[in-house]
């Protein structure tokens, strides 16, 4: 196994500096990843986070052709139901915007992969993730002069170590939106070049890279046109 993985991280295309020209698409890598079991289950745990954000885009109609790597493209245009791990909850706890509840099923699920895969990486990422969703619904609902309780994502799965204090700022302070989107995902490589497994070889490795190559290919997408999804 131990060769196998060395094979699996060691041939992919290195990744350039945030703005580059990914040099691999999503689905690509889920292909890469799919002979190992643990890998393909931390690839597509991070990759189906940015299937979600483009099918609120195309349920929006900000984007017309939604391109999933893990999701088929009628699931990512709302035209089919979504794989039950994802699928909204029962009781989605009186949150105010439908779409939370998908996202509330798919950080508890991205959590449940890593405890089961005993992902370090993919916990920290999804403490991460959630807690800079929470900061930034937490920015926006006191600008509106809204409790932010009732819009809160999977809140208990926030990482209560992370302050994104000066990055909500940033963000806030920020000129337009396609400008805050860049400045989110500035502030999300970074966290990554402090949480990589570099020279590891695990299945770790390999959803370092996948998140990597999300913020690339969102990146490309926004430079090439109107942007995909939101924070």
């Amino acid at each position: 196994m131990a060769g196998l993985m060395y094979y699996l991280v060691s041939s992919l295309p290195s990744l350039g500096d945030l703005g580059s020209v990914p040099p691999l698409a999503l689905g690509a890598l889920r292909e890469h990843a799919a002979e190992t079991a643990g890998a393909r289950d931390l690839v597509e745990a991070v990759l189906v986070g940015d299937d979600l954000l483009q099918r609120d885009a195309a349920l929006a109609g900000e984007i017309e052709t939604p391109e999933p790597s893990v999701l088929t493209v009628e699931q990512a245009r709302g035209e089919q139901p979504l794989p039950a791990h994802l699928a909204a909850e029962a009781d989605p706890a009186a949150r105010s915007v439908g779409g939370d509840a998908v996202w509330a099923a798919y950080f508890r699920h991205a959590a449940a992969v890593a405890r089961r895969r005993g992902s370090r990486f993919l916990a920290d990422w999804v403490g991460s993730e959630v807690a800079l969703r929470t900061a930034l619904t937490t920015a926006r609902a006191k600008a509106l002069g809204l409790d932010p309780a009732g819009y809160l994502v999977a809140a208990e799965l926030a990482d209560p170590g992370t302050d994104f204090s000066e990055l909500v700022a940033n963000w806030a302070a920020a000129a337009n939106p396609l400008e805050g989107l860049r400045v989110l995902d500035r502030g999300r490589w970074q966290w990554l070049a402090e949480h990589e497994a570099w020279f590891s070889f695990t299945d770790d490795e390999l959803a370092v890279y996948a998140a990597r190559l999300v913020l690339l290919t969102r990146w490309h997408r926004m430079t090439a046109g109107p942007a995909a999804g939101g924070g």
